[in-house]
């Protein structure tokens, strides 16, 4: 049952705005009302409050067909639920997960942001900090209630549900302007209805994707990757290259590496493993810059991946056998 209640809410102009737009003829006329005119003149006669008294018994009991019930939801000043955050170092076995409990509003937010960021860039991932931050905001909206946050595909596919009221028009939630934020919400996040289109853009620029859809019974999804849409409901990465990745040594030489290439390649001569902090701290640079080269070096078919480490393929011994040589 559609819930009228929302509709004959604010001012004379905003009432006659939102049924116009959301209420059918039908809906009007099984109220007691011949038309839309007869609404008006009714509303403009005796006053909004006497209107929105005459649809209550149809209103019911307030439940909308997302089965979340307002008068239900908590308070958006007080969080009741942990957070909890699963982290997929390994496909082959069940995520670690990582618990968040209830606190401040603000000071629970800023940890969310803090303790993803800071696991998925563990991953390898290179989603910033602020693209996070504006996900994780969105939980105002859904009241706090059961966020869960999944660190997939090596931190570069994050995924954020809940189990709140949802989103109806996830289209125009992508607009920028467009928000439900109320002046509760309003102390705790800017909620001028730009976090959302922002963190989308952004992916979208750098060949990602932010997409929304909803959770299994209620609530909400909302996946940001660096893979582009139609690649991003991929969960995680395979956990072994396909053994055809692993090229013959002759259609590859020590000399197409390039010089960080050489680097990974010579540290793996001297260690069983690597990841990107090792590199840093072996030749220093960024962990994103050296994410992006082990990344490059699996596509060549030199390293594969194992858990959270790299290791030499045959392709990637017979080059340092070349560059040792």
């Amino acid at each position: 049952m559609v819930c009228l209640t929302p509709w004959i809410t604010g001012s004379f102009a905003e009432v006659i705005y939102n049924f116009s737009t959301n209420v059918e003829s039908s809906t009007l006329q099984a109220n007691g009302f011949e038309n839309f005119q007869h609404f008006v003149e009714r509303l403009s006669k005796d006053g909004q409050r006497d209107v929105a008294e005459g649809f209550y018994t149809f209103v019911g009991d307030g439940t909308d067909e997302r089965g979340a019930r307002e008068s239900e939801l908590p308070s958006v000043d007080e969080v009741r639920y942990p957070a909890r955050i699963a982290v997929y170092d390994d496909p082959s076995v069940t995520p670690r997960v990582v618990t968040i409990q209830p606190m401040p509003v603000r000071d629970y937010l800023e940890e969310i942001t803090r303790t993803v960021n800071q696991l998925s860039h563990e991953q390898g991932g290179t989603i910033p900090f602020m693209i996070i931050r504006e996900v994780v905001e969105n939980y105002i909206h859904a009241y706090f209630i059961a966020p869960t946050i999944s660190i997939l595909d090596a931190g570069n596919t994050l995924r954020f549900s809940d189990q709140g009221p949802g989103i109806r028009d996830k289209t125009r939630a992508l607009e920028y302007g467009t928000t439900s934020a109320t002046e509760e919400m309003k102390r705790y996040i800017r909620g001028v209805g730009s976090g959302l289109p922002l963190a989308q853009q952004y992916m979208l620029d750098k060949g990602g994707s932010l997409t929304i859809r909803d959770n299994l019974s209620h609530g909400t999804v909302v996946t940001i990757s660096t893979r582009p849409e139609d690649d991003a409901s991929i969960p995680v990465a395979p956990l072994h290259k396909p053994q055809a990745q692993e090229v013959a040594p002759s259609t590859a030489a020590a000399g197409d590496l390039g010089v960080r290439g050489r680097q990974v390649v010579c540290y793996l001569g001297e260690h069983e493993e690597v990841g990107p902090s090792d590199l840093v701290a072996s030749y220093g640079g960024s962990q994103p810059t050296w994410s992006r080269e082990l990344k490059r070096l699996d596509d060549l078919g030199v390293l594969v991946k194992r858990g959270r480490k790299r290791h030499l393929t045959e392709l990637g011994r017979a080059c340092l056998s070349q560059i040792e040589g």
